[in-house]
C-alpha cells in the first residue's frame, strides 16, 4: 500500500507540474529586436520649426527632424513600406523648408511658421501618437524614425530650389498635370501612370444625392426626361490624367475641381448615373491627384523601388539635396 501511495504521489506531481512547465515556456513569445535608431531630436545641425498647435492654441518648437516624425506619423500609415515612408519624409521636409526659404508665414498666428492641420501638414506629437497607436506604438515609431533618420536633411529640388512637393492618398490610375487642376503649369508636376493604386481601399467610392441637393449645391435647374435621362449634363473635356476637365450641367459649365469641391467628392474623376430618381456618383481615387500618390509610393516600394525611384517618378526632373544651403 505504501508503494502504491508513493506511485500515486509521483503521478500526481507529473500531471500537475509538467503542464505548468509547458505553459510557462509556451507563453513566452520570442523577443523582437528592433534596430538601433537614434532619436531624430538628437541629430546634429538641425534648425527649429515653430508649430501652431490648433487644439491648445499655442506655439510649440521642435527640431526639424522631430517635426518630420510628427508629420509622417499623421500623413502616412506606419505600416507602409519603409521606402514609401522615406519618400514621404522627403516630401514633408521639402514642404516646410520651402516655406522657411520663402518666409511664407502670413497665414499662421504670430510666432509660428506652420500649423498642425491640413491647411499645411498634419502633425502629431508623441502623446497623440501613443494614444492613436496604443500597443503598436513601439514598432510604428521605430519605422517612422528610421524613415526620417535615413533621409536626414534631404529635400527635393528643381532648378536649385525646393519644390512644391504636393501629395495625396490615391490616384484613379494616373496623376494629374498641375495646370489641369490648379492654374499654374509646374514642370515637375506631370501626369504619370499609377497602376499600383488599384490596391488602395480608396480607389473606388460611391455617393448618392437627391436631385434637389444637386441643384442646390451647383446652383442649377436639372430637367430629367424619360427619353434621355442623362441629357441634363455633358462632359466637355477630360484631363491628361483621365479626370473630368469640364462638364456642362443645365446651363452652367464647371471644372471637375469645382464639381468635386461643391459636391464634396473624394476625386474629380467620377461618373454620374440616375438611379431610382437619385444621382449615383461613382468616384475613382482620393485627393487632388497632383504630385505623389501615397498608395502609389507604397506599391512601388512593394515592387522593389527605392525612395529615390519613387520621388523621381512622381516629381519629374528633380534632384535630392541637403537643405542647409538655403537655411542655416
Amino acid at each position: 500500500m505504501k508503494r502504491i501511495g508513493i506511485g500515486l504521489a509521483i503521478l500526481l506531481t507529473i500531471v500537475m507540474v509538467i503542464p505548468a512547465i509547458i505553459t510557462l515556456f509556451a507563453s513566452k513569445e520570442p523577443e523582437v529586436s528592433l534596430p538601433e535608431i537614434p532619436s531624430p531630436s538628437q541629430l546634429e545641425n538641425q534648425i527649429s520649426i515653430s508649430v501652431y498647435r490648433t487644439e491648445g492654441k499655442r506655439v510649440e518648437t521642435y527640431p526639424i527632424e522631430e517635426y518630420i516624425v510628427g508629420v509622417l506619423s499623421a500623413e502616412m500609415p506606419a505600416d507602409f513600406e519603409l521606402e514609401a515612408l522615406k519618400a514621404q519624409a522627403m516630401a514633408a521636409r521639402t514642404y516646410i523648408v520651402r516655406r522657411l526659404a520663402n518666409k511664407e508665414f502670413k497665414d499662421v498666428p504670430e510666432g509660428a511658421q506652420v500649423t498642425d492641420t491640413v491647411q499645411h501638414q498634419v502633425f502629431m506629437d508623441d502623446q497623440q501618437r501613443r494614444a492613436a497607436w496604443g500597443q503598436e506604438y513601439a514598432w510604428k515609431i521605430q519605422r517612422i524614425r528610421q524613415a526620417v533618420v535615413e533621409t536626414q536633411a534631404k529635400v527635393l529640388t528643381f532648378d536649385g530650389k525646393p519644390i512644391d512637393a504636393t501629395f495625396f492618398s490615391t490616384s484613379n490610375g494616373f496623376t494629374e498635370n498641375s495646370e489641369e487642376y490648379w492654374a499654374q503649369k509646374i514642370p515637375y508636376l506631370r501626369s504619370v501612370e499609377v497602376p499600383w493604386d488599384k490596391a488602395s481601399p480608396r480607389y473606388e467610392g460611391e455617393k448618392e444625392f437627391s436631385l434637389q441637393d444637386v441643384e442646390k449645391m451647383l446652383g442649377v435647374k436639372i430637367a430629367i426626361t424619360a427619353a434621355a435621362p442623362n441629357a441634363w449634363y455633358q462632359i466637355l473635356e477630360r484631363t491628361t490624367g483621365n479626370r473630368v476637365g469640364k462638364v456642362k450641367v443645365g446651363e452652367k459649365t464647371f471644372t471637375g475641381r469645382e464639381i468635386r469641391e461643391k459636391m464634396n467628392l473624394p476625386s474629380s474623376s467620377f461618373t454620374w448615373e440616375m438611379k431610382n430618381g437619385k444621382l449615383l456618383v461613382r468616384t475613382f481615387g482620393y485627393g487632388h491627384g497632383v504630385g505623389m500618390s501615397q498608395w502609389g509610393a507604397h506599391g512601388m516600394a512593394q515592387s522593389g523601388k527605392t525612395a529615390t525611384d519613387i520621388v523621381t517618378y512622381f516629381y519629374q526632373g528633380i534632384a535630392i539635396e541637403d537643405y542647409h544651403q538655403w537655411i542655416q
